[in-house]
This record gives structure tokens, C-alpha cells and sequence, in this order.
């Protein structure tokens, strides 16, 4: 291949980083979502009285809801959840309302269920993990996880057949 008279073959220069739910600059504040009512103030979102003024946006986890561009994907499944399908919904169910309440954009985007599997995808990589984690903690099984995207998004399987 010629290396031009410069010695060096073009390249594409790649992105460092690319995610277009990442907040590159702080929103104005106070702000509030349109969608959800989170608001954004002292540099993070939280949950809270927006002023009637407040700038108005739709947020990072509404948006990509809205595009369904999940961060989180946790696949369970096994004999074990067919029997235990309910419980281990609502320890999901524990799980996400505890997270959401501290980290207004970790939130769960959608609930599959089929014959002994579930299926989820968050907004947020940290909300996926921790809910496999607990589901893990409580009820044993294998566990596994990948990031992929340069940390930006995770899969997790657990499964457990009795």
C-alpha cells in the first residue's frame, strides 16, 4: 500500500468515547424532565419540587426509553424461575425502586417475561447490575457479565434450574 509522501497511510480517527445519552455539559438549573419530573440541580438529577421556572428538557433515562436504547440487558431463566417467578419479581421490583430513588436516571426500561426466562433492560449499566447481583445473593444460580462499548453497556445471565 503507498504511504503517500508523508510516509504514513491515512486512518480513520476514531471516537474516544461516543454515547449519546452522556450528559457532555450540565444542564442549566434548576431543570426539570417534561416526561418523569426528575430535577436536575446542584449538578445531578434527583427527585424533587421543580420551580415554576425551571428549564424544561426531556433527561437522559426518559430519552432513551423513549428510543429504546437500553444500557442493561439481564436475561434470567432456569426451572428455579418458573416456580419462583413472583418473588423474584418483586425483589426486582425492591431493587429498582431503591436504586431509581438514589439515582433518578438507573431505571428499568422493560420486563419480558416467557416459560421460565425474563428478559430486562435498564437505562443504566449500574441498576442491571445490581439487580443481578441481588437476584444472585438471594437465590443462588450462575451469574455471569460482560461490559461491552467501552464500559457503557452490560449483559448479564443468571440461570438456575432447580
Amino acid at each position: 500500500m503507498d504511504k503517500g509522501i508523508y510516509g504514513r497511510r491515512d486512518r480513520l480517527v476514531q471516537e474516544k468515547e461516543h454515547d449519546p445519552y452522556r450528559e457532555t455539559e450540565k444542564w442549566p438549573e434548576p431543570t426539570v424532565c417534561t416526561r418523569c419530573g426528575a430535577l436536575f440541580t446542584e449538578g445531578r438529577w434527583t427527585w424533587g419540587e421543580a420551580p415554576v421556572d425551571a428549564n424544561r428538557v426531556v433527561c437522559p433515562a426518559c430519552q432513551r426509553t423513549e428510543d429504546n436504547y437500553p444500557a442493561g440487558f439481564l436475561e434470567l431463566k432456569g426451572g428455579f424461575l418458573a416456580s419462583h417467578g413472583k418473588e423474584i419479581l418483586n425483589l426486582i421490583r425492591n431493587e429498582e425502586k431503591q436504586e431509581k430513588e438514589l439515582h433518578p436516571m438507573e431505571r428499568i426500561m422493560n420486563i419480558e417475561e416467557g416459560e421460565e426466562k425474563l428478559s430486562i433492560t435498564t437505562t443504566g449499566i449500574h441498576i442491571a447490575r445490581r439487580i443481578g447481583e441481588a437476584v444472585n445473593r438471594a437465590y443462588q444460580g450462575d451469574l455471569s457479565f460482560s461490559y461491552g462499548d467501552g464500559d457503557k453497556t452490560i449483559r448479564l445471565a443468571w440461570s438456575r434450574d432447580r
